[in-house]
């Protein structure tokens, strides 16, 4: 097992920031909705309006230029559904105080976010971007292959301030890592960095286990389809950041786009409220399971954070794909972060795309497999992994006795 000692979870009262007296639990059941019992009302509303009635329309001029001169957010009633909605605004305003940031802003996809940020570098032409591998594979694609007419030079973390240059706009890295688990000290790389951004995709950490902005991170990026969400039914991105940063990625949302839909918002809203008993509990049942897979001689290895989580990643001496086939209560699909478990084969699906070169450089290997951990008994799970990783060799031994043999 890769990771030096079994993480634990963090207290129930940890504290988002030092300037709140909220405990994060108590704010991701909170936030964003702390105007509700003052309307009268329990739930949040689902504002689906895409226009919005306005008879002075010198005023909504001026709030239009007002935009369009900084990014904020506009004063008074909302214009237009690609300026901003009133429910997503909702849980843009919850997912900022779980990160611990000013801002956040919310995008149609987890990709849709970072092209967003990209976009808003790009236009002060600053196109090179430093980046850490692994990345998820559709991250390092659009990297690589310039499609927004970035330059990416690929470093390890030691080497972000040598690869810096003159037109560098942005350091990315994630850490966890896409699918190896790899784990960055982003204080580090955030010094490295110097006064360029540091962008920490926190997708698999989610702010319940690690806020990157406590650590000098300037961007957060969530694909919220992912544990925000939590239920395999939404598909969303977000960014959180600065206000400055955030009315640039405004302007590039409305210019593009790349909106979230008022329901998606609502959904993510309510998501957040059981984000942190959900990451705790996939998180134990990860733990327990990364103990029987690093005991296990049909195993090679096993990748599994300091920080914990749900995420758990493991290497085996047979056919993957097999294990993949015969896997009955694990849904074999992309994607992670559900109630439910979910396992795929990377080289195969999520980091298809990279170079295959790059890819196993990067450590994805073509016998690892990626297992996100739901919520379900994990007595059920072990006995669906045990059956899919097949039968035992005679006479193996277990990967813990040989390695202490070999000490």
């Amino acid at each position: 097992m890769d990771s030096a000692r079994t993480p634990t979870s963090p207290p129930d009262d940890v504290r988002i920031t030092a300037a709140t007296s909220r405990a994060l639990a108590t704010e991701a059941v909170h936030a964003g909705r702390d105007d509700l019992a003052g309307r009268g009302l329990h739930a949040p509303p689902i504002d689906l309006s895409t226009t919005y009635p306005s008879y002075d329309s010198r005023d909504e001029a001026a709030r239009i230029d007002a935009f369009a001169a900084t990014g904020a957010e506009p004063d008074g009633p909302p214009v237009y559904g690609r300026l901003g909605n009133p429910t997503v605004a909702r849980f843009e305003t919850a997912l900022a105080k779980l990160e611990g940031t000013e801002s956040a802003v919310a995008f149609a996809s987890g990709m849709a976010a970072l092209s967003a940020v990209l976009l808003v570098r790009g236009s002060m032409g600053l196109r090179h971007v430093v980046a850490v591998r692994p990345l998820y594979g559709c991250s390092d694609h659009l990297l690589t292959a310039g499609l927004l007419g970035s330059e990416v030079t690929w470093t390890d973390p030691a080497g972000v301030a040598d690869a810096l240059r003159p037109d560098t706009g942005l350091v990315l890295v994630e850490s966890p890592a896409n699918p190896t688990l790899a784990e960055v000290d982003l204080r580090a790389v955030a010094h490295a960095c110097g006064s360029v951004p540091l962008l920490v995709d926190n997708t698999f950490a989610t702010p319940v286990l690690q806020r990157p902005a406590e650590h000098g991170a300037r961007l957060v990026l969530h694909s919220a389809t992912k544990y925000l969400g939590g239920h395999g039914d939404v598909l969303a991105g977000v960014v959180a950041c600065d206000e400055e940063f955030a009315g640039r990625l405004r302007q590039v949302r409305f210019a593009t786009g790349g909106v979230l839909h008022p329901l998606a918002g609502y959904l993510l809203l309510r998501g957040l409220s059981t984000l942190p008993v959900r990451v705790r509990a996939a998180s134990a049942n990860a733990a327990e399971l990364v103990a029987r897979l690093a005991a296990d001689p049909r195993v090679a290895r096993v990748h599994y954070p300091r920080i914990g989580g749900a995420m758990v990643s493991f290497e085996v001496h047979g056919d993957p794909h097999e294990v993949i086939g015969r896997v009955r209560l694990i849904t074999p699909a992309v994607s992670l972060g559900s109630v439910d478990t979910l396992i795929q084969h990377p080289a195969s699906i999520s980091h298809r795309i990279v170079d295959a070169d790059d890819r196993r450089g990067a450590g994805v290997g073509d016998r690892l497999l990626r297992l996100s951990v739901g919520l379900e008994d994990v007595e059920d799970l072990w006995a669906d992994l045990d059956s899919a990783l097949g039968e035992r060799a005679p006479g193996a031994i277990p990967l813990r006795e040989a390695l202490a043999g070999a000490e």
